[in-house]
């Protein structure tokens, strides 16, 4: 059934780190559902191969977004092209797995210009299109760790922290001008970067334990909760962060007998 309280379609997309994980299969969701995608990374190899891959309107465009001048840039580019830009999804972003104790200043340098300071530049350079078209929805995948942080991934915590009250601050500064800002909060997700990790079978076992759904979620599990944040269905909705995360955040599953 086609309803248009969940259209996304002629939408125009910007998915950052779209070429692979979460960022691939939130670009990939909305492609099939008739948006014309946008999808950036730092190698232009990969994300021309990933633009192959997926179905519908899918573009590539590298961006570093630790760097502004290629934020602005790619902003220009795409409402030259476009005339537009509907939909932002903050995807891109990495992580150093370290004690505090051992992390450098190029590790927290890493982490934050691309986690926090990218993410916010490429919201900044979006938001004044939209603000001045009057209209759009900004996407930022948060993370678990808003709700509390993980041992030994400080400067990531710190930075999805960040992102979530960013999320906040700018709902709160563009809601007059008919732009929505909302954080989707993965939970524990297999991907391709994170196999190694979840492929341990203490991981595994411990990770699915305290799911409620017992289970280690996927990047397509995130499309619908992406798709609702950029469709007329959450219009009066901002300034929320939504947690995918297969119940984790409900609570803790003892180890004592049922």
């Amino acid at each position: 059934m086609n309803d248009a309280l969940f259209s996304v379609k002629d939408q125009v997309v910007i998915v950052s780190g779209g070429s692979r994980g979460i960022g691939k299969a939130i670009a990939a969701g909305f492609a099939e559902r008739g948006a014309q995608v946008v999808i950036t990374g730092r190698d232009e190899e990969t994300l021309a191969k990933t633009s192959d891959q997926l179905e519908g309107q899918v573009i590539g465009k590298v961006c570093d977004v630790a760097q502004a001048e290629d934020i602005t840039t790619l902003v220009a580019d795409v409402v030259a092209e476009h005339g537009r830009i509907d939909t932002l999804v903050n995807v891109a972003g990495v992580n150093r797995r370290k004690p505090a104790l051992e992390i450098s200043d190029d590790d927290y340098d890493f982490v934050m210009d691309i986690n926090l300071k990218g993410a916010f530049l490429l919201s900044q350079a979006v938001g004044q299109h939209m603000v001045s078209q009057r209209s759009g929805s900004q996407i930022n995948i948060t993370s678990l760790n808003n709700d509390r942080p993980l041992k030994n991934v400080a400067p990531y915590a710190m930075s999805k922290a960040a992102m979530g009250q960013m999320t906040q601050a700018l709902a709160l500064e563009w809601g007059a001008d008919g732009v929505r800002v909302n954080g989707l909060a993965p939970g524990f997700i297999q991907t391709d970067l994170t196999e190694k990790l979840w492929s341990r079978p203490t991981m595994k076992e411990w990770g699915t334990r305290n799911t409620p759904q017992r289970r280690m979620g996927l990047p397509e599990d995130m499309i619908g909760t992406a798709i609702f944040l950029a469709s007329p269905a959450s219009a009066f909705m901002t300034g929320q962060i939504l947690y995918v995360d297969g119940g984790f955040t409900a609570g803790w599953a003892w180890p004592i007998d049922e």
